[in-house]
């Protein structure tokens, strides 16, 4: 390690709080899938900054649609109007009619906790405004490993002991099933469930795919009990399973869909809740608000991080590279993996329990030049930009054929 790299390690632990266990990697510039370290070695990046980064690093179109527009106007608060945040409503919503009916209205918000969090408020007020919920009663449904942020509201119903450990008390009015389960999702659901929260894939968990048809089977339930579907596509959304929307896969369209991190290009964070215009209607001036969401700096990256996903035919590249990757890795037999699970570009490997915990493969992968990050131990999860070719995906599959051989 440099003298420039153990300086800034350095000062990150002197004065940082320590909710972090990064890779002693020091990046310093990126460019499509690649990053570079203030040593000058290059890296291809297999996380993707959990998705905010689809478009792949400072994509030039959105660089300079942010360059452009700070340049210009940056921040009015939402006390007043700005001439890019209805142009960004009308895209976004242009861009998920197709796979999501109900795509009315708009709620714009800043980073993907902060969707989460309006969503529950929305759930919770149309409940007692529109579905009849006596008044303190609602409940919304979630699913055991979930991830959906960590707000004290979240992390209270997240079932992992790192997240919620010693920050309650928590808000009440949440019920967990186990994700997946038909039969416990349909026994959750009651006259005061005001919506069923889920990710039609749990990342964090370790790239967990229902079984086909059970987010179909969620859709009918709420249906018949007249409650809200929420689905957190905020690392799931934007092309990163080879659809617009991971839901897509099972033809399922929500009431409300929650969307960040590739939202805002890898370069601004953005978030929003979609849905429908009778549920979103719900909130009257003050009831809900940001000071910074719906910026118009945010609204005009936004609006190019979607026209490079449409315009460079991003969602079918995850597709299309995905089936590739996943075909590449069932060939190559790496030793010590138990299972591989994906869906476009949104890829887990699974280690055998003795494997020596997924950690020390990917420091070996960084050494190597790859960049991937563990969950749960002895998962380690894919996820590259979407700007992925066809040789970059054969040396993610090269590179981790040869560090696994060389730790079996």
């Amino acid at each position: 390690m440099s003298d420039r790299a153990a300086a800034a390690i350095a000062l990150e632990k002197r004065f940082g709080a320590n909710n972090y266990k990064p890779l002693d990697i020091v990046i310093e510039r990126g460019e499509g899938v690649w990053v570079w370290d203030v040593e000058g070695r290059r890296y291809l990046d297999c996380l993707a900054a959990y998705s905010a980064v689809n478009q792949g690093h400072c994509h030039p179109r959105i660089v300079a649609a942010l360059s452009e527009q700070a340049a210009r106007l940056s921040l009015t608060s939402r006390a007043f109007r700005n001439d890019q945040l209805g142009a960004f409503y009308e895209e976004l919503i242009a861009v998920l009619r197709p796979a999501m009916p109900k795509a009315e209205r708009v709620l714009p918000m800043n980073s993907g906790a902060e969707a989460v969090e309006s969503a529950l408020k929305l759930a919770r007020k149309w409940g007692y405004e529109r579905h009849g919920i006596p008044a303190g009663q609602a409940e919304i449904v979630v699913c055991a490993e979930n991830f959906h942020g960590r707000t004290i509201a979240i992390v209270g119903f997240s079932t992992d002991p790192g997240s919620n450990g010693n920050f309650g008390p928590f808000p009440a009015g949440f019920r967990t099933v186990p994700y997946g389960d038909a039969s416990a999702m349909a026994a959750a659901i009651g006259p005061n469930t005001a919506a069923v929260l889920v990710e039609p894939i749990q990342g964090e968990a370790g790239v967990i795919i229902p079984p086909p048809g059970w987010l179909a089977e969620i859709r009918r339930l709420c249906d018949a009990a007249g409650c809200l579907l929420i689905l957190d596509e905020i690392q799931t959304g934007l092309g990163r399973t080879g659809r617009w929307l991971a839901a897509e896969h099972e033809g399922v369209g929500a009431d409300l869909t929650l969307l960040g991190k590739a939202l805002g290009g890898g370069l601004y964070p953005v978030s929003a809740v979609v849905g429908r215009a009778d549920v979103i209607e719900v909130l009257t001036p003050g009831t809900h608000g940001s000071t910074f969401g719906g910026n118009p700096l945010a609204c005009a990256v936004a609006r190019a991080s979607l026209a490079v996903l449409r315009d460079e035919q991003m969602i079918g590249r995850a597709d299309a590279q995905g089936r590739r990757v996943m075909a590449a890795l069932e060939a190559a037999a790496l030793p010590g993996v138990v299972a591989i699970r994906g869906r476009g570009l949104m890829i887990a490997l699974d280690l055998d329990a003795r494997a020596g915990g997924a950690r020390r493969y990917c420091e070996a992968l960084a050494a190597a030049g790859l960049l991937c990050k563990e969950t749960h131990d002895h998962t380690i999860r894919l996820a590259p930009p979407l700007v992925l070719s066809d040789e970059e995906a054969d040396a993610i599959v090269a590179t981790l054929a040869r560090v696994f051989a060389e730790l079996a």
